[in-house]
């Protein structure tokens, strides 16, 4: 290889790692909300860019941490509500059907829904 060709892919290589820092530095920020609900009445609204663990009522307890919520007791007979994945920003749910809690993953306000922009794409 050539002087001229090493430098190319050199310089290639740098410029995607200065994109690709970017995206995450732009993209870091961006946490989403996790929205609780109890029996279809909103037990509360919390953010999941801050780590912490709530008490749902009684019967729950979940946790924020890494900017997904994951519930980690429950008094359920079967602690499906447990096994499930976390959620996060992405979206996603977690139900806990015999004591009626409801945790929905919710987008950031200031977050950009790419998906459209294939759809108006010329």
């Amino acid at each position: 290889m050539k002087k001229k060709e090493i430098a190319f892919i050199a310089g290639i290589l740098i410029f995607a790692l200065v994109l690709w820092a970017g995206m995450y530095l732009l993209r870091r920020g961006n946490y989403g909300t996790v929205r609780i609900t109890i029996n279809g009445e909103e037990y509360g609204t919390y953010s999941l860019s801050k780590d912490q663990i709530i008490s749902i009522g009684d019967t729950n307890v979940c946790e924020i941490r890494d900017g997904q919520v994951k519930m980690i007791e429950a008094d359920c007979p079967d602690h499906l509500c447990m096994k499930q994945k976390a959620v996060g920003s992405a979206g996603g749910t977690i139900v806990c059907l015999p004591n009626k809690v409801v945790i929905e993953g919710e987008k950031a306000d200031n977050a950009e829904d790419n998906s459209s922009d294939f759809d108006t794409a010329v």
